[in-house]
């Protein structure tokens, strides 16, 4: 049976085999690492001799600023962290820019030869960000072969996963086959590659960079079938954990109780609630200076429709506590005409015309600065929920609750992947981003989530909403902040 199926490979799996176009994995990591060294060294270059007279001086101060540029874009994908692929290479690339752009300050402030300027090093750092970014797309869809999956096991999340790879949403990812004592001969186009007890042979034959381990019973049995297959050089991670790492999400109806004590962990990274609050004053203030004189704008515009300027609601905080959220207000005076709570949703018809472009823009969220201010709420985290669709979500959604661990915030990783949800259903999706957020959290997290709000704001939710669909690999889809 087993070689049977590896000898089927190229047949159903073969839909989601890697173009003949790309390059070996070790050729492709060359490619991708000259690559990128080139797209920091031209524009370093560029800026640094154009304008100048080019001297032995200024071309060794270009070479000196270009391996600068090179150390800090190699060091911010490197050391990107757990989070780093849910987040994108992309927020790995501007971490290396910071990086490097303080690092090449610093320099030049004691060799003056360097001749560093703001000016030039704030267009150095545009040119290197923009030419890195533009690399790594071409790199990740053109050169780096897929990495090789064998799922063990069978659950629902397991099956969405195998069915987002089918429907050409796997990313950088495909799955060459998957072992589970059932009878299927095969899962959707992906062929069942043997039972758990001949898992050792399947790795063997198949040559996985990765095995997923789904929930289920035989795990002694099937930990010591991977003991004995270690020498094949793959890893092994949990269905849940990979989730969090390739998809920035938590297959929510696969996790157990103890899943929750990781947030808990000894070894959780650090995010004091010091940090945290001044991230969340500091933040808040620079936007109210920033958007106070549109205030009245806004104030005026809501006037021009029935009904009062401000609108306000409780909502369920931290640790379930009730607290009430300030809005300008979107919709109609008689959006609840009969007193009972409805789910909104896209293209709502309660929703005014001037509240769907203050919605669209997430202008009606502004007056949620002050719930940010007097601690109710964080700029970052869970979209806080109403308690009249408590009990639904808690029948309907394993685990909901749990979103109370932190306080909820005035955008987050949820929103900002798929945007506004209509149903209990819709929610758990949400929710499974709201997990992430709540296991990764930093603020490092927290800066990237307001820069991927900035870009919804600017492009709509439609492209967040349709990534958010299926599972996909975040380093694949991370087309902007």
């Amino acid at each position: 049976m087993i070689d049977s199926a590896i000898s089927n490979l190229d047949g159903p799996a073969s839909a989601n085999a890697e173009p003949p176009r790309r390059l070996a994995r070790r050729p492709a990591m060359v490619v991708r690492e000259v690559g990128r060294a080139a797209a920091a060294v031209v524009p370093v270059s560029v800026v640094t001799l154009v304008g100048e007279t080019v001297t032995a001086e200024r071309v060794a101060a270009a070479a000196v600023l270009a391996v600068l540029w090179v150390l800090g874009i190699s060091i911010g994908m490197a050391f990107g962290g757990p989070s780093y692929t849910a987040l994108g290479p992309r927020f790995a690339s501007l971490r290396g820019v910071v990086l490097a752009l303080v690092a090449t300050s610093a320099i030049g402030a004691w060799f003056a030869w360097l001749h560093v300027d703001a000016w030039r090093s704030f267009l150095t750092a545009f040119a290197v960000f923009l030419a890195d970014a533009v690399w790594e797309g071409i790199v990740l869809r053109h050169v780096v072969p897929a990495k090789r999956l064998l799922l063990v096991g069978l659950s629902r999340s397991a099956e969405d996963l195998i069915s987002g790879v089918e429907l050409g949403q796997g990313g950088g990812y495909e799955i060459v086959g998957v072992v589970h004592d059932g009878v299927a001969a095969a899962v959707g186009s992906v062929p069942t590659l043997g039972r758990v007890e001949n898992l050792g042979a399947v790795i063997e034959a198949s040559r996985p960079d990765i095995v997923v381990l789904a929930p289920g019973p035989n795990r002694p049995q099937m930990f010591g079938e991977l003991l004995e297959a270690a020498e094949a050089g793959f890893r092994v991670v949990e269905l849940a954990q990979f989730y969090e790492h390739a998809y920035g999400r938590v297959p929510v109806h696969d996790l157990t109780r103890a899943w929750f004590m990781s947030v808990l962990h000894l070894y959780q990274r650090p995010y004091s609630k010091i940090a945290k609050r001044s991230f969340d004053l500091c933040g808040a203030a620079v936007l109210l200076v920033l958007t106070l004189p549109l205030l009245p704008l806004l104030a005026l515009m809501v006037k021009l429709t029935p009904g009062p300027i401000m609108f306000r609601q409780v909502r369920l905080g931290e640790h379930g506590r009730l607290f009430t959220i300030n809005k300008f207000r979107t919709m109609r005076v008689d959006a609840e005409r009969n007193g009972t709570a409805v789910w909104a949703r896209e293209a709502d018809p309660r929703v005014t015309r001037v509240g769907a472009t203050m919605r669209r823009l997430r202008l009606d969220e502004l007056p949620q600065l002050w719930n940010v201010v007097k601690g109710e709420m964080s700029l970052v985290g869970p979209r806080p929920e109403r308690p009249e669709f408590l009990a639904e979500l808690n029948a309907a959604v394993p685990f909901w609750t749990r979103r109370h661990l932190v306080k909820p915030g005035l955008t987050g990783w949820a929103q900002v992947r798929q945007g506004y949800t209509a149903s209990a259903e819709a929610t758990s999706d949400k929710l499974s981003y709201d997990f992430w957020y709540i296991r990764h959290r930093s603020l490092t997290v927290d800066l990237a989530i307001c820069l991927r709000t900035l870009a919804v704001v600017l492009h709509g939710d439609g492209r967040a909403r349709r990534r958010a669909a299926q599972p996909r690999a975040a380093v694949r889809e991370m087309e902007s902040f």
